[in-house]
């Protein structure tokens, strides 16, 4: 059963009865004044990383750590499956081949060799906890695109190539006007696909969230942008990347992008949370082998959050640092791994050779493995990670805790508008 199937049946048979016996709770709304509210809806948009590659399988690992445990119970039931959230509906687009409604729960994430989560997950439930009221959801995302291409806003007019890249390819043979119009072609088209398919749904709420009542009315709440390692690792378009101020292209298209944002969806003070790239933690624990990517690194989350600093965006944008919720100790873990490795080969290497069995090497490796880790050590090793470091470690451990930190950067945005 899909997602939207599911869904459907869930509105039509159980929605009407869980929203009464919600607003029965302590602290919850009076279904009266839930009703008077515009309905909040809020954006999430970005690459891979905005679609989430956390396998669902990797939250188990939450439990081990006290900085996740508490989030992993806000995250599954009593009999340990994963939370439906009851009056939070999404519409993701990008994340599969069609688009995906429902009410919140896991497995909205990237959906090749899923289910996984991305960070709507807990942005939904712990926003959701701090408003106390029903909210929408629409995430766009595609994995691998650019804000300097596919991404970029319309102010800043279709990609031009440097003269420095014309000379290139012309070096290499290349057909320059083919090229040049492709790129043309597909300046700003995930930019054109996310505004498209947001005015999509705000066209018809009640396809997504069943429960809408169109007197009510909505309001565009809120916009979070998670998006990219593209843009970091292309040094053709950002050829003095390891240099200060190499990336100050990507701070201007950042800052017109939101500008267009709100232009175009007719927000103009639309709140705005930047998640700031973080692979890797912080670049100030960067151990020998990362020491080559520091600059670069550092370099492009410094152009990244540079943009809430501009004096036209003080009180509606802000940044949420997602180094601090990389996973240290799989991290240390990993690079205590790294001195097994001389032995790990001569394992392997026996194998092959014939001199131990496959069930013997096997069982060598498992004994080296067991001598050097913990038994929790090497849950926390091999079950917290189910993706690549590009990716976040396709880590539950860290996902929960940046869809936390949008909630609560996005909650506070919120509060400080309210007041004004």
């Amino acid at each position: 059963m899909t997602h939207r199937t599911r869904s459907l049946l869930l509105a039509l048979v159980a929605t009407p009865l869980l929203l009464i016996a919600a607003s029965s709770k302590v602290g919850a709304d009076p279904p009266s004044k839930v009703q008077r509210k515009p309905l909040k809806v809020f954006i999430l948009a970005g690459q891979s990383n905005m679609q989430g590659h956390a396998h669902v399988r990797t939250m188990d690992a939450m439990s081990l750590s006290p900085i996740t445990a508490p989030l992993l119970k806000e995250m599954r039931n009593a009999d340990g499956s994963p939370r439906v959230c009851e009056q939070v509906w999404i519409s993701s687009l990008g994340s599969a081949d069609e688009e995906r409604t429902g009410q919140l729960t896991a497995g909205f994430g990237a959906e090749p060799r899923g289910p996984k989560i991305g960070p709507e997950f807990t942005f939904g439930i712990y926003l959701k906890k701090s408003l106390q009221e029903p909210m929408l959801i629409i995430k766009t995302a595609w994995g691998g695109k650019s804000l300097h291409t596919d991404f970029r806003p319309p102010s800043a007019g279709p990609y031009e190539f440097t003269p420095a890249q014309l000379d290139n390819l012309k070096k290499q043979g290349k057909d320059i006007e083919a090229i040049s119009t492709e790129r043309t072609k597909t300046s700003g088209q995930s930019y054109r696909l996310m505004t498209e398919h947001v005015k999509h749904v705000l066209s018809d709420i009640k396809r997504v969230y069943p429960n809408y009542d169109a007197k009510q009315g909505y309001e565009l709440a809120g916009f979070v942008w998670l998006q990219g390692w593209n843009d970091m690792v292309d040094g053709d378009v950002y050829p003095k990347r390891d240099q200060p101020g190499g990336y100050d292209n990507y701070t201007t298209l950042l800052a017109q992008l939101i500008r267009d944002v709100r232009q175009d969806l007719s927000a103009p003070q639309l709140p705005f949370v930047i998640g700031v790239m973080g692979v890797g933690g912080p670049t100030s624990k960067y151990g020998p082998d990362q020491q080559r990517y520091k600059n670069i690194h550092q370099n492009f989350r410094d152009a990244m959050a540079a943009p809430a600093k501009l004096p036209e965006f003080q009180g509606n944008v802000v940044n949420v640092l997602t180094e601090n919720f990389w996973d240290m100790e799989v991290t240390a873990l990993r690079d205590k791994e790294k001195t097994l490795k001389p032995k790990v080969d001569e394992i392997n290497a026996a194998v092959k050779n014939g001199k131990l069995s496959r069930e013997a090497g096997q069982s060598a490796s498992d004994n080296l493995y067991a001598e050097t880790f913990t038994p929790q050590e090497l849950i926390v090793l091999r079950d917290s990670v189910s993706n690549a470091e590009f990716h976040y470690l396709g880590s539950a451990r860290i996902m929960s805790q940046i869809g936390k930190g949008f909630a609560e950067a996005m909650a506070d945005l919120l509060k400080t508008r309210d007041k004004e």
